[in-house]
């Protein structure tokens, strides 16, 4: 171990004979670290190196990381997919100096979704950028129950849903790529996240068959009612964290990722109220509601339900794959109900 770290010392330090125009940051830069004089460097060697490099400076999952970038850099999505010789190869200077790059972005904090610009998400491959919310695995799970249940209404030649707080796309992506039949109505307050959507839907060819908009469901009730009703039904992974639990997020959530798609007010509940209330006047009969929500939320929602009286059943509760209670499904009642 000693001599790993002595190597990793002389590899990050020996900066003389490397010109001007090969540092990759100005000095001022948080976590910079100059590419090595030293050329004869394999891509085994670099994970191993920035691997040693992360945990002495407390980055997270320190080994994935140096993975996941350097396999990006050698064209690959895991390192398990790049070929045994071209691990033992020595990078190109090219290379090296994009490893250099990129690793010193992770140095900052900054989460791998944002380093290599694209996170998988399903079947999907999106593009990622700061401060768009990154979709996590519990998000999969939520698109996976929406299809398990939408199998029982597969005979229909056409749907319509409506999802709040699209992000990067990846639920009404995931959705229509698995839909034929489907149309989305997808929105965001937030601009940027508006725009990448717009972006990852071109790149996967399926913007023929999605809006976006920049709309926000607590101002901007009517402008949606005006543009996407009726909707089969509603999908969202809403803010929901507690405004208190806030500073206990890991710093490469606080420090890069858009506080308003994490932060649900004092109860966690700030969205996810008019969503509701939204619910009730958009979706058809017997349409229904999938929401992705905090553990402690559910029965606080069935209760909630029951009083602000909006005509929706509260069906159950189903838990993510931690058997945490984390999803929501709901019913607007027909005229039978």
């Amino acid at each position: 171990m000693l001599r790993t770290i002595s190597l990793l010392n002389r590899l990050m330090h020996r900066h003389n004979g490397v010109s001007k125009h090969r540092r990759l940051w100005s000095s001022a830069a948080e976590g910079a670290v100059a590419p090595p004089a030293d050329r004869s460097l394999t891509a085994e060697q670099a994970v191993r190196l920035w691997a040693q490099h992360f945990t002495l400076h407390g980055i997270s999952e320190p080994l994935l990381s140096s993975q996941y970038i350097i396999s990006h850099v050698l064209g690959e999505k895991t390192l398990e997919r790049v070929q045994r010789k071209r691990l033992r190869d020595t990078l190109t200077d090219g290379e090296r100096e994009r490893v250099w790059e990129l690793c010193s972005k992770r140095l900052t904090r900054m989460p791998v979704q944002y380093v290599i610009e694209e996170w998988d998400f399903r079947d999907l491959t999106l593009k990622m950028k700061p401060p768009v919310f990154i979709p996590r695995p519990e998000t999969e799970e939520l698109v996976s129950q929406v299809l398990e249940d939408l199998r029982l209404i597969s005979h229909r030649t056409d749907l319509r849903c409506l999802e709040v707080g699209c992000g990067s796309g990846a639920i009404s992506l995931s959705l229509l790529r698995s839909i034929p039949q489907l149309r989305v109505f997808a929105l965001d307050r937030s601009q940027t996240a508006v725009c990448l959507t717009r972006e990852n839907a071109n790149r996967l060819g399926l913007q023929g068959r999605l809006d976006v908009y920049h709309l926000d469901v607590i101002k901007d009730a009517d402008a949606i009612l005006s543009k996407c009703d009726p909707v089969d039904f509603l999908v969202s992974n809403p803010p929901y964290l507690l405004s208190q639990n806030m500073e206990t997020l890991q710093t490469e959530i606080l420090r890069f990722e858009d506080h308003s798609a994490l932060d649900g007010g004092l109860d966690g509940l700030s969205v996810i109220r008019p969503i509701l209330a939204l619910s009730s006047k958009l979706l058809t009969q017997r349409g229904r509601i999938y929401l992705e929500v905090a553990p402690c939320h559910p029965p606080v929602i069935e209760q909630l339900i029951k009083e602000m009286r909006l005509g929706l059943l509260y069906l159950e509760t189903r838990c993510d794959f931690t058997n945490r209670p984390r999803f929501c499904v709901l019913l607007k009642k027909g005229e039978d109900d």
